[in-house]
């Protein structure tokens, strides 16, 4: 009887023995936790990315040199009646020297003229290869701005005194007036300013009448003379010397002084000059 049980025992294991080695037992190693500076992230979600937006320029570039006179012909003609300077010559020289307002110096500092900082300049500059490597150009927070200290450059140099003398429809005058006044160095200055003028018919700018309405209100200067008093009285503005009040005013730089009781030429911004007693 012992003997049949010690069989049945026998036969039993190997059995279950031979059932086991069948199977294979997999033993599930439980996943480490992501750890990311500290935080344990159980979530694992995939950031989301926000596009950024693309800055707007101030100012927008024009497509053509058409785009580019009809935009500044009502800056150029207020600029004429208020300086003498023929509204066509500075449409000319803010095409050729700015490339119709696409120039790098136009596009990075609104500098249209391609005016430089020169001694005295307080204002914002920037660096910009000509002559030389990095030269200093002024820089504009418009390019309004440009214009009008264009006009404010050449009404303050003596260089170019003689070409108020000139009438403002006389274009041909101005452009050969500015090459020997030495405004650029480029031998062929004057021919490519009338050939711009001719291409696209500025001249008949310089018979315009200024219109107000045509100038941005941002862009226009307040009233320079105070009719509501016996006196006028002018203020100082960022740029102006003697010479220049007194052109515009059209009187003498010496009445100026005597009127105001100046020993010398300097002024300063914010002062108010007697215009006429």
């Amino acid at each position: 009887m012992k003997l049949k049980f010690i069989v049945f025992s026998l036969l039993m294991v190997g059995l279950l023995s031979s059932c086991g080695s069948k199977k294979q037992v997999v033993r599930k190693t439980p996943q480490k936790p992501i750890v990311v500076e500290g935080h344990i992230d159980d979530t694992a979600e995939i950031p989301t990315v926000t596009p950024v937006k693309k800055r707007k320029t101030k100012e927008s570039i024009v497509k053509t040199t058409q785009d580019y006179v009809e935009k500044f012909a009502p800056i150029a003609v207020r600029e004429m009646h208020k300086y003498k300077i023929p509204a066509s010559i500075t449409l000319a020289q803010g095409i050729l020297e700015s490339g119709s307002g696409r120039s790098n110096l136009a596009v990075r500092s609104n500098n249209h003229f391609g005016i430089k900082c020169h001694r005295g300049w307080k204002g914002k500059s920037v660096t910009h290869d000509d002559d030389r490597i990095a030269e200093c150009f002024r820089k504009y927070q418009h390019p309004e701005r440009s214009y009008e200290d264009h006009s404010k450059f050449l009404t303050t140099r003596k260089r170019y005194s003689r070409l108020f003398r000139l009438r403002t429809t006389d274009y041909k005058g101005w452009a050969y007036g500015l090459k020997r006044a030495g405004y650029a160095t480029d031998k062929k200055y004057p021919q490519k300013l009338i050939a711009l003028i001719k291409k696209y018919d500025l001249a008949k700018y310089d018979r315009e009448k200024y219109q107000k309405k045509d100038v941005p209100e941002k862009y226009t200067t307040p009233t320079e003379v105070d009719t509501t008093t016996t006196r006028f009285f002018y203020k100082v503005i960022k740029g102006d010397t003697l010479y220049s009040i007194a052109r515009k005013f059209k009187i003498s730089v010496k009445e100026l002084k005597q009127l105001n009781g100046l020993k010398d030429n300097t002024i300063s911004i914010g002062q108010e000059l007697i215009l006429k007693q």
